[in-house]
């Protein structure tokens, strides 16, 4: 069966979000152009090195190519609202590429299916008939330095972190290997 490639020239919306509590989240990519909406599911790390990986290629296709790449970005342009409902996932993600489409001048996403075996790299931001399914999202550097600035917000918008491991605290506190085992409530943690 030949793979599925969701483009998104122009999406009117791409974001990171989550369905869940904190502690039990699930993390979603959506992305929407006119009618369509496609959600994938990705992990918590993705999402870190996905924002990471952009702030990164935005500071070097600025150097290298003199394209205008906002540090910050204007307000009504940062895209605060929930996930569009339902939320129904189309796969979930494994690789992801990123890349500069210069002549568009768009910052290229890719998200690839996951799969059992190895995915050859040269199925990334290619349009080859054989490979996992995948979303490829074009961006403005606007809308890129928005999506990065939203999905360090949905990751950190998770449990405060103990103040002496570092770990997830839980509602009801969490057993600190700094702490020998003795339980800590919620309530000291505060301090």
């Amino acid at each position: 069966m030949s793979r599925v490639i969701h483009v998104f020239r122009k999406p009117d919306r791409f974001v990171a979000g989550t369905v869940g509590e904190p502690g039990d989240r699930t993390f979603y990519l959506q992305a929407s152009e006119d009618v369509r909406t496609i959600s994938v599911t990705i992990e918590k790390q993705q999402v870190v090195v996905l924002a990471e990986r952009l702030g990164s290629l935005l500071e070097e296709v600025a150097s290298r190519f003199g394209a205008d790449v906002p540090a910050d970005v204007p307000d009504d342009q940062l895209d605060v609202a929930p996930l569009t409902v339902p939320v129904e996932e189309e796969f979930r993600v494994g690789t992801m590429g990123l890349g500069w489409d210069a002549d568009s001048s768009a910052v290229v996403i890719e998200l690839l299916a996951i799969t059992e075996g190895e995915v050859d790299e040269t199925v990334v931001l290619d349009d080859t008939e054989e490979g996992p399914d995948a979303v490829r999202v074009f961006l403005t550097p606007v809308a890129a330095r928005a999506f990065a600035e939203r999905a360090d917000r949905v990751v950190n918008a998770g449990r405060k972190p103990c103040p002496l491991c570092g770990e997830p605290l839980d509602a009801t506190g969490h057993i600190c290997p700094r702490q020998n085992g003795y339980r800590r409530d919620v309530d000291v943690a505060e301090d």
